[in-house]
């Protein structure tokens, strides 16, 4: 019983410290005084993947390139670019790769396309093996098919 307890506790302060580690990734001195640029900051900065990371955005990594992409995000708001500006500058310098989403265009239509093509393919191979099984299996005799009558009734 005890270690039940010693195990939920431990369970509980983890889940307190990711929660805790992820709202504190933005720091004080970053913040911008007028809350409706930093309501915009904070919004573009989900939108924009940690380059360390790779799965989380920088608005919650705590990483130091997070933290530089956050003060650029905030920097162009300042300077009175609009979001898409600002998403757009960031994208030209460090490329697409560091949208969380991104967008459809000729260059990563293979992205966006792979796994409908992928999957359609599966399908297509489903369908043709289980016609193939079914054309290959010889349909049962006379003999057979009373053998098979007498198991599924029961009957010996």
């Amino acid at each position: 019983m005890r270690n039940v307890l010693q195990a939920l506790c431990l369970a509980a302060t983890l889940a307190l410290s990711a929660g805790v580690t992820q709202a504190w990734a933005v720091r004080p001195d970053e913040m911008l005084s007028d809350p409706a640029l930093e309501a915009r900051a904070r919004a573009l900065s989900r939108e924009l993947r940690c380059l360390v990371c790779q799965n989380e955005s920088i608005d919650d990594s705590s990483a130091d390139l997070a933290h530089d992409l956050r003060v650029l995000v905030r920097d162009r708001i300042e300077k009175g670019d609009t979001d898409r500006q600002a998403l757009a500058y960031i994208v030209a310098r460090y490329g697409e790769f560091v949208l969380l989403k991104p967008r459809f265009d000729l260059r990563n239509a293979a992205l966006w396309g792979t796994p409908v093509v992928l999957l359609l393919a599966g399908g297509l191979f489903m369908l043709l093996g289980a016609r193939r099984r079914r054309e290959a299996s010889p349909p049962l005799s006379i003999e057979e098919k009373k053998a098979l009558d007498t198991i599924l009734s029961g009957g010996e």
